[in-house]
């Protein structure tokens, strides 16, 4: 382009013309003049199906803990949580996400497998409270359970054996779904969890129960409030069989791998330090995909926004519609009431 060419394109975009035979001048700003018109245009839009809320409920417990790296969010008795499976509901919420939390561990995370532990229990209640209203889903892991504070059961050396945990697995799964629940989490990285888990629903009768496989978990350092939140006992790490930050191949491989085995869904966590492995997932499969917006993700934003460094309603939404055009069709987040109440309201 020359130099009076440059001019001549200068001069039309401020005077807002064209000279004969040139293109329409293209002006994006346009289409962000006012609200509504943003809002016609939007490419990508959250609703309150998308979301799921991650629930805590504390076995013994008669009143909710607060959670302090964690504000608004407790760890609830089982009467809370029968109330904000309620309120969930109310607000059009997909879906909701337990976690238990037993009052006695041991090595093999023997509560996890009792039928009347503290999980199984919480299925049992929201499934009476919501019936088919919401959808049901269960952590299938050790780490809460074991007083290792480790994803599976130990061997004699101290490390994760993968296959023993397995079988650890699949009585998990039989229990959650004959509590009820409407999709298992797999969410321990163990090799081949997904095709046990899948054949020890199938064998128990359980085909309709739903396999979420964590796909892609990583290593993450965002965990840290998750650990307070569900009582950990872990000392150490996970990076032996959770993710390694550096690797974005490997995800592809464990997706491969879930998908063979029999997972119904796939996702992805942590969600936004992860939103490339997000969208190379989501443009691979033909399932659903979801991604998890962790406790380290929750407290950034609630501590930058109580020093009134950031705006914490546009903060919460932006990192939403971040995970969801990145790619993923379910977002699980402890802000998924309070914001499917926010939808359904604008």
């Amino acid at each position: 382009m020359t130099t009076d060419d440059s001019a001549a394109r200068s001069a039309s975009f401020e005077g807002g013309g064209r000279r004969a035979g040139e293109f329409p001048l293209v002006r994006p700003r346009r289409l962000r003049t006012t609200a509504a018109m943003r809002r016609m245009v939007a490419e990508t839009r959250l609703h309150p199906a998308d979301l799921i809320l991650p629930a805590f409920v504390r076995e013994g417990s008669s009143e909710p803990t607060p959670i302090n790296a964690m504000p608004g969010v407790v760890q609830h008795t089982r009467d809370t949580l029968r109330k904000a499976a309620a309120e969930a509901v109310a607000a059009g919420v997909g879906g909701i996400m337990l976690f238990g939390l037993p009052l006695v561990k041991d090595a093999v995370g023997s509560q996890g497998t009792d039928p009347e532990g503290i999980l199984q229990r919480a299925i049992r209640d929201v499934k009476a409270e919501v019936g088919d209203d919401l959808v049901v889903m269960s952590d299938l892991c050790l780490d809460e359970y074991t007083d290792h504070g480790h994803c599976g059961v130990l061997d004699a050396r101290g490390r994760v054996d993968n296959d023993a945990t397995l079988e650890r697995y699949a009585e998990m799964a039989r229990v959650q779904a004959d509590a009820g629940v409407d999709v298992v989490g797999a969410s321990g990285m163990m090799d081949g969890q997904v095709r046990v888990i899948r054949e020890a629903l199938d064998a128990a009768g359980h085909q309709e129960v739903s396999v979420l496989a964590y796909t892609a978990k990583y290593a993450s350092a965002f965990y840290g409030p998750f650990r307070e939140a569900v009582n950990s006992s872990l000392k150490g790490d996970r990076k032996t069989y959770q993710q390694d930050p550096a690797n974005a191949r490997e995800a592809m491989r464990e997706l491969a791998l879930d998908l063979a085995e029999g997972a119904d869904m796939v996702m992805v966590k942590p969600a936004l330090p992860y939103l490339d492995i997000l969208r190379q997932v989501a443009d691979a499969v033909d399932v659903p995909v979801a991604a998890y917006q962790i406790s380290g993700e929750y407290a950034m934003v609630e501590a930058a926004a109580a020093n009134g460094w950031i705006d914490r309603d546009a903060a919460i939404m932006e990192t939403l519609l971040g995970v969801r055009r990145a790619g993923a069709g379910m977002v699980l987040t402890y802000w998924a009431t309070e914001v499917a109440v926010r939808l359904r309201g604008a």
